[in-house]
């Protein structure tokens, strides 16, 4: 999957995506939390990425390149809030979508 620099709703994106996969299936996606994930008014990915990671996601910071192999339900802390598409540019020059969550109650 190409694209979600265009995509509002990444995280929920994400999560759908991953319960449609079978026991093998293979999800790779190009993703740049820096500048593509905003929570609650600030751009931060290193708390958005430890949950996708203890979700069962990996990702490549270099390639901007999140992976998640075999079917999972997840579920995120998250709350989308909408997207601003006047984000400007991402990592590969196009214009890109900021999104906006904010934290909701944990997530057992």
């Amino acid at each position: 999957m190409h694209g979600l620099h265009y995509i509002g709703d990444k995280l929920g994106l994400l999560a759908r995506a991953a319960s449609w996969l079978t026991p093998t299936g293979r999800l790779v996606a190009d993703l740049d939390l820096a500048a593509g994930i905003c929570l609650d008014g600030v751009s931060t990915s290193r708390q958005v990425l430890f949950r996708l990671r203890r979700a069962g996601f990996t990702y490549n910071g270099r390639r901007h390149q999140i992976t998640c192999i075999g079917a999972r339900e997840v579920r995120l802390p998250y709350t989308y809030l909408g997207a601003d598409d006047r984000a400007g540019p991402g990592y590969t020059g196009q214009p890109a979508v900021c999104s906006h969550y904010a934290e909701s109650s944990p997530v057992a």
